[in-house]
C-alpha cells in the first residue's frame, strides 16, 4: 500500500480502525471499567498477555484511537497519551530517570518545564542548562551520569532555534536519549524523527487541538533509541521486544502510577481538532510572518524576534529544518511605551497565556508565565520587561494589522 499524505492519514485514522457502527469518528467511551466474560482474559490483559482494556486510567478506546494518530503523525512506533503536556514530560522523565541521573536541558525552556526541572534538582536528579543553539555546549555539558538531553524546537518566547539535527547525531554517538518538545512546530512543520529524536513531546493543548477547547499531552517513541542499552529499565518490562521497553515504562511507571490520564471527552476534542492542523498553521504562520515583518520595521517597537525574519540568528537553520517558521513571535516595545496600556488598545486580539489557538493571542512575558523565574534568570534568555509574546491565530491580516495600528499610534 502507497504511503499518502499527512492530512490523508489524519483524516481517515478512525475509519481505518473499523469503529463502532461504520462512524468516520471514534466515539467517546466514558467507561472507567471493563467487564470480561472470562475471568482469566481479564488476568491475562493485566499480565500483559492479551490486549485489552483494564482500567480506565491506564487504558481507553477513545484515548487509543488519539494515541495512534499521533503516532503516525509523527512516524514513531507508539504514543501514550496524558492529561496536559506538562503531565507528560513529568511523567516520563520521573519514570526513566532516579536519584544521581544527569540531564542537560536547553537553557531557553518553557517557564513550567523550567519550574519541574528544579524540582527534579532536589529529588537529586542533576540537570544542566545549556545554550542549545550551538551543539558544542550539549557536548561539553555531558557527564559520566549523563542519560538525557532535553530541548525544544522553537523556544518560546525568544525564539531561539535549537542545533537539532547536531545534537541528535551527538545524542547518538554518546547513547544518549534526545528528548525533542515539538509543541511549538507541530508535526505539520517538523518531525523530530528526521534529527534523531529518541521521545517527542507534544503538547496536544496548542496547535495540535487548535480550539482552546481542552488540554492533552503526548510522548511518542519514534524507535530510534536502543532501550535495551538503558539502565534504568525495570525488569518487569524487559519481557516485550527492546524496541518497546521505553514506551512501556512510561505508560506503566509514568502514567499508571503517576495518574495525569487524558480523559475521553478531551481526547474526542483533541482528536477532531487535530484533523484541520495543518490548515490552520499554514494561516497562522503566514500571517505571523507578517505581523513580525509589520512590526521589525515600526518605530515604536525596538525588536522584533521570528525566525523568519532575515537577521534571525538561527534563520537559515530553520529554513532548513522547518515547512514554515511558526506561528509564534515577540517584540520588545519602545521604552517610553507600556506593555499594558499597549495591549489594553487592542480589539481583536486577546490578552491571554494559552497560544496555538485558532484566535491571536497575547500576552506580557515577564508579568505572567516567567514571573517566578526572577530578572537575573529572565534576563540570561533574553526576556525583557517590556516583552510581549503572540500567539497567531487565523484572522483575517487585516484586522490583526488594524488592532497594531490602533495599540500603537
Amino acid at each position: 500500500m502507497s504511503k499518502k499524505g499527512f492530512n490523508t492519514t489524519n483524516l481517515h485514522s478512525d475509519r481505518k480502525d473499523n469503529p463502532e457502527h461504520g462512524v468516520l469518528h471514534k466515539p467517546v467511551h466514558p467507561s472507567v471499567a471493563y467487564g470480561y466474560e472470562d475471568a482469566r482474559h481479564l488476568a491475562e490483559v493485566f499480565q500483559g498477555k492479551r490486549p485489552g482494556y483494564n482500567y480506565g486510567r491506564q487504558l481507553n478506546p477513545t484515548v487509543t484511537a488519539l494515541q495512534k494518530r499521533i503516532t503516525q503523525m509523527e512516524e514513531g512506533i507508539a504514543s501514550v497519551a496524558f492529561s496536559t503536556g506538562m503531565a507528560a514530560i513529568s511523567s516520563t522523565l520521573l519514570s526513566l530517570l532516579k536519584e544521581g541521573d544527569h540531564i542537560i536541558s536547553s537553557a531557553f525552556l518553557f517557564g513550567n518545564t523550567n519550574s519541574l526541572f528544579g524540582t527534579l534538582q532536589k529529588l537529586g536528579i542533576e540537570v544542566t542548562f545549556v545554550d542549545s543553539t550551538e551543539a558544542r555546549f550539549v557536548e561539553n555539558a555531558i557527564q559520566k551520569n549523563t542519560k538525557l538531553v532535553f530541548v525544544e524546537t522553537i523556544a518560546n518566547p525568544v525564539t531561539q532555534v535549537a542545533d537539532l539535527k547536531a545534537i541528535g547525531q551527538l545524542c547518538q554517538t554518546e547513547n544518549l536519549i534526545y528528548c525533542v518538545d515539538n509543541t511549538m512546530t507541530s508535526p505539520s512543520l517538523f518531525l523530530p524523527k528526521s534529527v534523531g529524536a529518541s521521545l517527542i513531546v507534544n503538547s496536544l493543548t496548542k496547535y495540535i487541538g487548535g480550539h482552546g477547547n481542552a488540554l492533552g499531552g503526548t510522548i511518542t517513541d519514534t524507535g530510534l533509541y536502543n532501550w535495551s542499552s538503558f539502565e534504568n529499565i525495570y525488569d518487569t518490562y524487559r519481557n516485550e521486544k527492546p524496541e518497546l521497553w521505553g514506551i512501556t515504562q512510561i505508560k506503566k511507571k509514568g502514567l499508571r502510577d503517576i495518574g495525569a490520564s487524558l480523559g475521553p471527552e478531551a481526547a474526542h476534542h483533541l482528536a477532531i481538532g487535530s484533523e484541520t492542523l495543518s490548515l490552520r498553521i499554514d494561516k497562522a504562520c503566514k500571517n505571523a510572518l507578517a505581523l513580525a515583518e509589520f512590526c521589525q520595521n515600526h518605530p515604536k517597537i525596538k525588536r522584533t524576534y521570528y525566525p523568519g525574519l532575515l537577521d534571525h540568528p538561527q534563520h537559515e537553520r530553520a529554513q532548513q529544518l522547518f515547512k514554515q517558521f511558526g506561528a509564534i513571535f515577540s517584540i520588545d516595545l519602545a521604552d517610553d511605551l507600556d506593555c499594558f496600556e499597549f495591549l489594553n488598545g487592542m480589539e481583536t486580539i486577546v490578552s491571554s497565556s494559552n497560544l496555538g489557538d485558532n484566535r491571536t493571542l497575547a500576552i506580557p512575558v515577564a508579568h505572567t508565565i516567567y514571573y517566578e523565574m526572577g530578572p537575573e534568570r529572565r534576563a540570561s534568555m533574553g526576556i525583557s520587561d517590556a516583552m510581549i509574546r503572540f500567539s497567531v491565530g487565523i484572522e483575517e491580516i487585516e484586522d490583526l494589522m488594524t488592532d497594531f495600528d490602533m495599540a500603537l499610534t
